[in-house]
């Protein structure tokens, strides 16, 4: 298995920034978790991108800003592929006052504890979710 976090775009023009530090705040975040690091793929895509991916897989038809895919290869191991809009992100980070990459940090950490096997289903697991992507938020060097 290949080991690594990597980065692409799909149906946008989008390129990360920072993505050195972004590698090594994911990859600290997962062994804060207990866990280790394995094959996360981020895709920045637009919103037709991932509704389709949501209808078709998650039976949903909703925009959303991010899905995730656990590969589910080994246990302990967070491998999987994190799908993100663009679009949402801009427009989430101006409905939540937030700059554009203070919204995307924090999707990408959502998106990253999916893949460690957090759930948002119930106001418990969101209010988990939360605390955690705070709690992350606030290590970004």
């Amino acid at each position: 298995m290949t080991s690594g976090i990597r980065f692409f775009s799909e149906n946008v023009d989008f390129r990360l920034k920072d993505q050195a530090r972004l590698r090594k705040w994911i990859k600290g975040i997962i062994e804060q978790e207990g866990k280790t690091s394995g094959e996360i793929i981020f895709i920045f895509c637009d919103d037709d991108y991932l509704l389709e991916l949501n209808q078709t897989f998650l039976k949903r038809d909703t925009l959303t800003d991010v899905i995730a895919f656990p590969y589910g290869e080994k246990p302990g191991v967070i491998s999987g592929d994190i799908f993100i809009s663009v679009i949402r992100i801009n427009e989430n980070a101006r409905k939540f006052s937030q700059t554009f990459e203070e919204e995307l940090h924090r999707v990408m950490i959502h998106g990253t504890l999916h893949l460690s096997g957090y759930d948002d289903k119930t106001k418990r697991g969101k209010e988990e979710m939360t605390a955690k992507e705070n709690r992350y938020l606030a290590q970004l060097p």
